[in-house]
């Protein structure tokens, strides 16, 4: 029997972006966000969702743009200390010690030592509820190449992004895979 758990935010797999950005005076931030996740393929966009209280939510809306940084486990502890800090209060680069660079196609700064990089310009705002929607237009996907397969696309096992659960507050790392998208189901 299902038990009823009333209206909460609980969802698997639950993302960790890192989300990049610029303030007013070019000072690079970074925010740990866990509310987003593909939204369109063509153009390809990514939706991330802020409490307009948040340093990043000003940045974007200054900026419109941001980067969406995947980090690898070796990286749990930065990211966990992204969203536990403000930029207003702390630089969180120099905390860290990751390295903040320009990218070339947009105005936010991705994270070097970060093997996943999305960058986004700004495509639509939606005013949600205590949250608001940020849509960006992927415009350039940037990876390190000993992170791609034989196949050459990005390669879950070698990038070892991890997961939010958001009711107990903790990170997992991915399992084992299960099957074939678009052809386990073919044997049934």
């Amino acid at each position: 029997m299902k038990k009823s758990l009333g209206a909460k935010t609980i969802v698997y797999p639950t993302p960790v972006f890192i989300v990049g950005t610029y303030d007013k005076a070019g000072k690079p931030n970074a925010m740990n966000v866990a509310w987003g996740g593909l939204c369109c393929s063509r153009p390809p966009c990514i939706a991330i969702s802020l409490r307009k209280a948040t340093y990043t939510y000003g940045n974007i809306v200054e900026r419109k743009a941001f980067t969406v940084n995947i980090p690898s486990e070796n990286y749990v502890k930065e990211a966990d200390h992204f969203g536990i800090t403000s930029g207003k209060n702390e630089d969180k680069f120099s905390a860290t010690k990751l390295t903040p660079v320009k990218s070339d196609k947009i105005d936010a700064p991705f994270i070097k030592e970060f093997p996943l990089i999305l960058e986004c310009k700004l495509k639509h705002t939606v005013e949600i509820g205590l949250h608001t929607q940020f849509i960006g237009e992927i415009v350039d996907v940037k990876i390190e190449e000993s992170m791609l397969g034989g196949n050459g696309v990005p390669d879950i096992v070698k990038i070892k992004p991890f997961l939010y659960a958001p009711e107990i507050r903790a990170y997992y790392g991915i399992g084992k895979c299960l099957g074939s998208a678009f052809s386990i189901g073919k044997q049934i």
